[in-house]
């Protein structure tokens, strides 16, 4: 059969109190909508709709990228079966229509692939049941244990309100009768809105079994409405990626100490301390080890790197088998060729470092191409801007800089050249030559004034 999903997406969700779009909040570094659109796409539906209504410029455009996307507006918000009605006229090849919301981000695809495989031709409903069920419909069942309808918390009298088996909201319906059934809907509940649980009830009546399928976790099928639920789910999900990569090998000091705000690519026996944050794309190849509170972003690191404690690195590549940190910052824009040492207190920005070169002291290189071998010694300063423009320090393989040595870019230093320590370099430096660039060192006679003293 052919899926269709629809994914409602049009709430205000006043409770998060922002101007952002609920499902444009985050978790683990993307919005709760898009973990929604992923996991829907796992499912190789033909169609996706998304309804979307509050912020709905914002919304569109922040998947402006995203192929194959359909989009259906509810300008008002009546209720979730007027959210449906809207995305029909855009499901034009489905004969399954599975329902999801946009601000339930950790449905897993099994749990949906379950629910949809139990469907069939038919009716599909994800349950849960909760110690705490307050505030969701009830499931009411006959005697024999058949689904009979959803009852929401605002229309339950005492004893449906005792039922701890309730609505998750998702359901796999059969696009033949959906639209009769919407179409069917009233509004004439507590609330004053078209409830897309109803449809429930006209399938039983028509004689449906429904099938009811649960998740392996009661998270799955939790919703974001304010802060702290946003804040539980994120804890949620980090403990369930956490998990993923002790289960592929990877040594994680502290689970509970540890996010992946996007995704990881790694090899073999990677080790990473807590606190570490990870965002966008990261490669860790074998034997990467990454120390207390570092944060990668973008970042390709290859085999046996050593990452030291307290270092941010950003969009740059790490070559095997480099040291880097502690205290260390690496901009957009670098790589560490192999076996380079950056150490403390050193930024690196838009930079070649050379196979096993050293910039290991409170130094600042930028737009350098540093060749082989080269040890720049500490607090040496490539100045490569001039106020308008960035200019480029070369280095060649095996020269040495001395500590405290500003390099005036545009500038070259020679093969095996050596800079006198405290040298204001801004001519190019011969290859083999020492060459001294500060004032010459002299001894005066003079007296330290002093302060008077006092009456």
């Amino acid at each position: 059969m052919k899926l269709g999903v629809v994914i409602l997406a049009a709430g205000q969700g006043k409770r998060m109190q922002s101007a952002t779009p609920k499902v444009l909040h985050q978790i683990a570094g993307k919005p709760l909508l898009e973990h929604v659109i992923d996991c829907a796409r796992s499912l190789s539906p033909v169609e996706i709709v998304v309804v979307y209504g509050h912020g709905g410029a914002q919304v569109r455009e922040a998947f402006a990228d995203q192929a194959a996307l359909g989009w259906a507006e509810q300008a008002e918000q009546l209720g979730t079966g007027h959210a449906v009605q809207q995305a029909m006229p855009e499901l034009s090849q489905a004969d399954q229509v599975l329902v999801l919301y946009g601000d339930v981000p950790l449905t897993r695809p099994d749990t949906l692939r379950e629910l949809i495989d139990a469907a069939g031709d038919g009716f599909g409903l994800l349950t849960v049941t909760l110690d705490d069920p307050t505030g969701y419909g009830r499931i009411r069942r006959d005697a024999d244990g058949r689904v009979l309808s959803i009852v929401e918390q605002k229309d339950a009298d005492a004893e449906l309100l005792a039922i701890r088996e309730v609505n998750t909201g998702i359901m796999c319906l059969p696009r033949a009768r959906l639209e009769a059934w919407l179409a069917g809907l009233s509004n004439r509940n507590a609330q004053g809105e078209y409830y897309l649980t109803d449809v429930l009830a006209a399938a039983v009546a028509e004689g449906m079994d429904v099938q009811v399928r649960q998740p392996g976790a009661a998270n799955e099928a939790e919703g974001v409405n304010n802060r702290l639920q946003l804040a539980v789910l994120e804890r949620a999900c980090q403990q369930r990626q956490a998990e993923q990569l002790l289960h592929a090998g990877v040594t994680l000091r502290d689970p509970a100490r540890f996010d992946l705000r996007g995704s990881l690519a790694h090899g073999l026996d990677v080790e990473i301390d807590v606190n570490v944050v990870l965002e966008g794309h990261v490669v860790l190849g074998d034997r990467v080890q990454i120390g207390a509170n570092c944060v990668l972003r973008d970042m390709t690191v290859a085999d046996d790197v050593m990452i030291l404690e307290n270092c941010v690195l950003e969009g740059a590549r790490i070559g095997p088998g480099s040291r880097v940190g502690p205290f260390a910052r690496v901009r957009p824009g670098t790589e560490l060729v192999g076996e380079a040492h950056i150490g403390n207190f050193v930024e690196v920005k838009q930079s070649v470092i050379g196979k096993g070169s050293k910039v290991n002291h409170l130094s600042y290189v930028g737009d350098s191409q540093i060749g082989a071998g080269v040890n720049v010694g500490a607090g040496t300063i490539t100045c490569n801007y001039d106020g308008a423009n960035k200019h480029q320090t070369v280095i060649a393989d095996g020269a040495f800089i001395g500590s405290n040595t500003a390099l005036v870019a545009p500038v070259t230093i020679g093969r095996g050249a050596t800079i006198g320590a405290g040298s204001v370099v801004n001519k190019d430096a011969p290859d083999d030559k020492l060459t001294v660039a500060r004032a010459r060192q002299v001894s005066l006679d003079w007296q330290r004034p002093s302060k008077e003293k006092k009456a």
